[in-house]
C-alpha cells in the first residue's frame, strides 16, 4: 500500500493553459513523428516529386523570363498625392509638351537624351563655346535608320507652340551670343551672362540654374554677372505620340546618342562628357543582375563547400558531407521551382529579387542542419527509419513554427498596406519561396537522410559508399588506410554513449567554449559589450535617413551614377523646377490675390507670367484694376510681345460669348538648395501642400520627380512596421499556447536588440532606409527568430540544476547547427562584395549585420544574461529531491507490509 501526497489543485487557467500546451506541442511532434516514418517508408516518391517539379517549372522560368521594364512602378509609391496630382496637372497642360519646363534631375517623363560638358579645374568652360557647339551640332545632325528612312533630331523633338520649333535649351542662345563675341574679336565681357537669370538676346528673361553648373560670380556683383562656370548641362527632348513606332524611334535615337558621346569624348579630351539619356536608369539597375552572375555562383559553390565541410567528421561510417551537400541543392531546386511558379504567373524580374536566393538559403540551411543535428540525437541501435521519424519529431516542430513565422511577415509585406511595388513582388516571391523550401527540406532532403541512414545501418562508408572492414582487417594495414577507413571506434570510449560527440563543432563547444563563456571572470566584459553594442544601435537608430535615392538601386560603375554624382557636385545650387498650377477662376487683378501670389512665391526663384506681367503694367504704365482691361490688355498687348510670347502656354483662356475668362494658369518656382537637395525639396513639398488648402488661392504643386519622393520614408517603413507587429502579436498569443511563456519574452527581447542592432549599426554604416534595407529588416526579424528560438525554448524547458548547466546544454544541442548555418550564411555573402553595384552593396552590408549580431546574441550575449535572470531553476532541483524522497519512502512502505520479502533500500 502506497501513500502519496497530493498537492494543492492550481488555478483552473493555468491547468488549462498546460493542457492546452502540452496537447499541441504532442500533437505536432506526434505529427512529424508520422511525416518521418512517411518519408523513410516511401523515400523514392518524396525524392521524384520535387525533381519532377523543379524540371517543369525550371523550364518554363527559361522560356518566360522577362525582365521588369517599368522603373516607377517598381520603386515609387503605388498611392501617392503626387500621382493624383500629376494626372490633374496633365489634364490642364500636357506634360510632354512642358517637360523642357519641369526639369528634374534624373525622372524626366518620356524619351530625351541629356548631357554634361565638364571643363578642367581652373578652366572657363565659357571660353569654349565654339567646342560645346560643335557638339551640339553634332547631336542635331545625328541620325537614325528606321526602315529606310533617316530621322534627326528634327524629325523627333519636341516643338514650340509660337514658331514650330525644337525647344532647346536657352545655354545655346548664350553660347551662340559668346561665340559671335569671339568671332568678332570682342571680349566675352561684353556678353553679359547672369545667374541664375539671365537676359537673351530675344529680350526674354531665363533661368539658367540648372543648364550652368559650377559658377563663380563677379565679386560684389550686383546684378549677379558670370565670372567664370566650370560646368553646362544641355538637354534635348524628343516628342512622344504614345506609338510604339515612334517609341521605337526615339529608343534608337537614344542609343545613338550615348555613342556619339563616348565618341565625342575621344575626340575632345579638353572636356568630359556625361550622357543620361531615358533608358539609362532602367539599364543600369538591371545592369546589376548581369554583373552579378558570377559572383552569384561563386556564393553557391562556397556556400556549398561549407556545408559540406562542417559536416563531415573523421568517422566514415557517420560522417555526413553529402547531406550538407544535398541539403544546399535542396534549397536550390526549390528556389529554381519557385522561379519557375513566379514566370508562369506573368511575373517580371527585377535586381531587387537578386536577395531572395540569399534570404531562401539561410533558412533553408538552417532546417538541413538542425535535421543533421536531430540525426545525432537519435539512438544508434534504433532502425533507421524510426531514426528519422525521430529527428523530424525533435526538429520538424520547431522549423514548421519559424517557416510560419517567414510566412506571416512576407505575407504582410505583400499585403495591399505595402505601397512600393519592389517590396511587394519580392513579398510574394519569398512566401512561395518558403512554402517550397519547406516542403522540399521535409521530402526531397528526408529522402536523402533515409539512404544516407540505410548505408549508415549496413555499415557503408559515407563517402565511397563501400562497405566498412571489420577491425582485425583494418590492424592488418598502412595507417593512411586504416584513417580513410576507421569508424572511430578506436576514438570512441566505454564511457561514451554517442559517437557523434567527436564532430569537431561539437567537440569544441563542449570542451572548451561552454567552460570559457559561463566563466565568472568572462561575465563582466560580456555585459560591457553588450552595452557598447547597444549603445552605437541607440546612437544609429537616432540618424535613420531615409531617402528616395534611385542611385542606390543601381550598378555604381555605370554611367548613371557618374552623372549623377557630377549634377549633384555641379548643379545642386537649385531644386528641381516646382510648377505651380492654379486650377480655378482666380481675380488676378485684385490687389490681396496679387499679395497672396507674392506671398506664396516668397523665398523661391519664380518664372512666372503673373510677375512679368505686373512689372510689364508698372513699366507701361498701364491700369488694369479690373477684370475686362486685365485680360484685356493681357491678351492684345502683353502676350503679342516677342520677349513674352512663351507665356500663352502657362494660360488657359475660356470665351462665354463676349466676355474672356482664365480657368486655370501655372508658373515655375525654383528653390535654392544645398548638397543635400533630396531632402530640402522633400521638405518645400511638405511646405507647400497645406498652404494649398489653407489659403484662398486653390492650387497644386507638381514636379515628375515627386512621384518617387511623395511619402516615401512611410512607405518604406510601413512594411518592417507591419511585420514586426505580425511577430509581436504572434509571440504573445503563444505566450500561453504552445511555448513556454518565459521562452517567448526571452524571443521577444532577444529579436528586439538584433533588428535595434541592425537598425542602428546599418545606419552608422551609410545605409539609407530604401526598399533593399527594408526587406533586410523584415529578414532580420524571421532569421533572429530562427536562431534564437531552439537555443531559448530548450534553455526554459531544462531540467538541469542550475542556469550555467542548462545553457551549457542548450549550446551542445543546437549550437552546432546554429553555427554551421550562419557560417555558411556569412560565407556566401563574400561574393557580393565584389559586384559592383551600390544594390548589392547594401545587401551585403544588411545581411552581415544580419549574421552577425545573430551571431553574437546566440553565442556570447545569451549564454551570459541568461545565467542572471529568470528563469529559475531550483524549482527543477526540489522536484528531484521530492521524487527522490518519495521513492524511498514507498519502498518503506513496501518492506513493512512484506516483511518476507527482501528489498535493497
Amino acid at each position: 500500500m502506497c501513500f502519496l501526497r497530493r498537492p494543492g489543485a492550481p488555478a483552473s487557467w493555468i491547468w488549462w493553459r498546460m493542457l492546452l500546451r502540452q496537447v499541441l506541442r504532442r500533437g505536432l511532434q506526434s505529427f512529424c513523428h508520422r511525416l518521418g516514418l512517411c518519408v523513410s517508408r516511401h523515400p523514392v516518391f518524396f525524392l521524384t516529386v520535387p525533381a519532377v517539379l523543379t524540371i517543369t517549372f525550371g523550364l518554363s522560368a527559361l522560356n518566360r523570363f522577362q525582365p521588369e521594364g517599368d522603373l516607377e512602378r517598381l520603386v515609387a509609391p503605388s498611392h501617392s498625392l503626387a500621382k493624383i496630382e500629376r494626372s490633374l496637372a496633365s489634364s490642364l497642360f500636357p506634360l510632354d509638351q512642358s517637360k523642357s519646363q519641369l526639369y528634374s534631375d534624373l525622372h524626366t517623363p518620356g524619351r530625351y537624351g541629356r548631357v554634361i560638358l565638364l571643363s578642367p579645374p581652373g578652366d572657363n568652360i565659357l571660353l569654349q563655346a565654339e567646342g560645346i557647339l560643335q557638339t551640339h551640332r553634332a547631336v542635331l545632325e545625328m541620325k537614325v535608320n528606321h526602315k529606310g528612312y533617316n530621322y534627326t533630331f528634327s524629325h523627333l523633338c519636341v516643338l514650340r507652340n509660337q514658331d514650330k520649333k525644337c525647344v532647346l535649351d536657352d545655354i545655346i542662345s548664350v553660347l551662340e551670343d559668346l561665340r559671335q563675341a569671339a568671332v568678332s574679336n570682342k571680349t566675352t565681357a561684353r556678353v553679359q551672362v547672369r545667374y541664375p537669370n539671365t537676359k537673351l538676346k530675344d529680350g526674354r528673361n531665363s533661368f539658367i540654374g540648372h543648364q550652368l553648373g559650377g559658377v563663380v560670380e563677379v565679386p560684389n556683383s550686383k546684378d549677379q554677372r558670370v565670372k567664370s562656370a566650370r560646368a553646362i548641362q544641355i538637354t534635348y527632348y524628343l516628342q512622344t505620340y504614345g506609338s510604339a513606332t515612334q517609341d521605337l524611334i526615339g529608343e534608337k535615337w537614344e542609343n545613338e546618342f550615348c555613342k556619339l558621346m563616348r565618341k565625342l569624348q575621344e575626340e575632345h579630351q579638353d572636356l568630359q562628357l556625361y550622357s543620361l539619356a531615358s533608358f539609362s536608369l532602367w539599364r543600369d539597375f538591371h545592369k546589376t543582375s548581369i554583373l552579378a552572375r558570377s559572383k552569384v555562383l561563386v556564393s553557391l559553390v562556397l556556400i556549398l563547400t561549407t556545408a559540406t565541410l562542417s559536416s563531415s567528421m573523421k568517422d566514415c561510417l557517420r560522417s555526413k558531407p553529402f547531406l550538407g551537400l544535398l541539403g544546399v541543392l535542396t534549397v536550390c531546386i526549390s528556389l529554381v521551382t519557385a522561379a519557375g511558379i513566379f514566370f508562369i504567373t506573368d511575373g517580371k524580374y527585377n535586381s531587387t529579387l537578386l536577395g531572395i536566393p540569399f534570404f531562401a538559403m539561410g533558412h533553408g540551411t538552417k532546417g538541413v542542419f538542425e535535421l543533421l543535428s536531430g540525426w545525432r540525437r537519435t539512438r544508434e541501435n534504433l532502425p533507421f527509419k524510426d531514426r528519422v521519424a525521430d529527428a523530424y519529431s525533435d526538429v520538424m516542430v520547431t522549423y514548421t513554427m519559424t517557416s510560419s513565422l517567414y510566412l506571416i511577415t512576407f505575407g504582410m509585406g505583400a499585403s495591399p498596406f505595402t505601397n512600393i511595388e519592389a517590396v511587394k513582388v519580392f513579398c510574394q516571391n519569398m512566401c512561395v519561396s518558403i512554402l517550397l523550401n519547406y516542403f522540399y527540406i521535409f521530402s526531397f532532403f528526408g529522402s536523402c537522410l533515409v539512404f544516407a541512414g540505410q548505408l549508415e545501418q549496413n555499415r557503408y562508408h559515407s563517402i565511397f559508399c563501400c562497405k566498412i572492414p571489420s577491425a582485425e582487417y583494418l590492424d592488418r594495414k598502412p595507417v593512411w588506410f586504416q584513417t580513410v577507413m576507421s569508424d572511430g571506434h578506436q576514438q570512441t570510449s566505454h564511457h561514451e554513449t554517442n559517437p557523434y560527440q567527436h564532430h569537431f563543432i561539437q567537440h569544441f563547444l563542449r570542451e572548451h567554449y561552454n567552460e570559457w563563456i559561463t566563466n565568472i571572470y568572462v561575465k563582466p566584459f560580456v555585459v560591457i559589450l553588450y552595452l557598447i553594442y547597444a549603445s552605437f544601435s541607440f546612437m544609429g537608430c537616432l540618424q535613420i535617413s531615409d531617402r528616395a535615392d534611385i542611385i542606390n538601386l543601381l550598378a555604381s560603375d555605370s554611367p548613371s551614377v557618374s552623372y549623377a554624382m557630377v549634377q549633384q557636385k555641379y548643379f545642386s545650387n537649385y531644386s528641381p523646377v516646382i510648377g505651380f498650377y492654379v486650377y480655378e477662376p482666380l481675380e488676378y487683378w485684385n490687389s490681396s490675390v496679387q499679395e497672396d501670389l507674392r506671398r506664396l512665391c516668397s523665398g523661391f526663384t519664380a518664372v512666372s507670367w503673373v510677375e512679368q506681367y505686373y512689372q510689364f503694367l508698372k513699366v507701361s504704365n498701364i491700369s488694369a484694376n479690373n477684370k475686362s482691361d486685365f485680360i484685356s490688355v493681357l491678351q492684345s498687348s502683353f502676350l503679342k510681345k516677342p520677349e513674352f510670347q512663351h507665356f500663352r502656354n502657362d494660360i488657359i483662356f475660356s470665351k462665354a460669348g463676349d466676355e474672356n475668362n482664365i480657368i486655370a494658369s501655372r508658373l515655375y518656382l525654383v528653390a535654392r538648395t544645398s548638397r543635400d537637395k533630396q531632402k530640402e525639396v522633400i521638405e518645400v513639398l511638405e511646405k507647400l501642400r497645406p498652404l494649398s488648402l489653407s489659403k484662398s488661392i486653390r492650387f497644386i504643386v507638381f514636379n515628375p520627380s515627386f512621384v518617387f519622393m511623395d511619402h516615401y520614408g512611410l512607405s518604406v517603413t510601413v512594411p518592417v512596421l507591419i511585420a514586426g507587429f505580425g511577430v509581436l502579436l504572434v509571440l504573445i498569443l503563444t505566450f500561453f499556447l504552445v511555448i513556454h511563456p518565459l521562452g517567448n519574452f526571452w524571443l521577444i527581447l532577444s529579436v528586439t536588440s538584433i533588428e535595434l542592432g541592425v537598425l542602428g549599426l546599418m545606419t552608422l554604416w551609410n545605409v539609407d532606409m530604401d526598399c533593399i534595407s527594408i526587406l533586410c529588416l523584415i529578414y532580420t526579424l524571421n532569421f533572429a527568430i530562427d536562431h534564437c528560438a531552439p537555443l531559448l525554448y530548450t534553455f526554459v524547458l531544462a531540467t538541469e540544476h542550475t542556469r550555467t548547466q542548462c545553457i551549457k546544454s542548450s549550446l551542445q544541442e543546437h549550437g552546432t547547427a546554429i553555427l554551421q548555418n550562419i557560417t555558411s550564411f556569412l560565407i556566401g555573402l563574400v561574393p557580393l562584395l565584389f559586384v559592383p553595384s551600390n544594390l548589392t552593396f547594401t545587401l551585403f552590408k544588411c545581411l552581415l549585420l544580419t549574421g552577425g549580431c545573430t551571431l553574437l546574441h546566440c553565442f556570447v550575449i545569451l549564454p551570459v544574461f541568461l545565467t542572471f535572470f529568470p528563469p529559475s531553476k531550483k524549482h527543477h532541483k526540489k522536484k528531484k529531491r521530492a521524487k527522490r524522497k518519495e521513492r524511498e519512502e514507498i519502498e518503506c512502505i513496501e518492506i513493512q507490509e512484506n516483511p518476507d520479502h527482501v528489498t535493497t533500500v
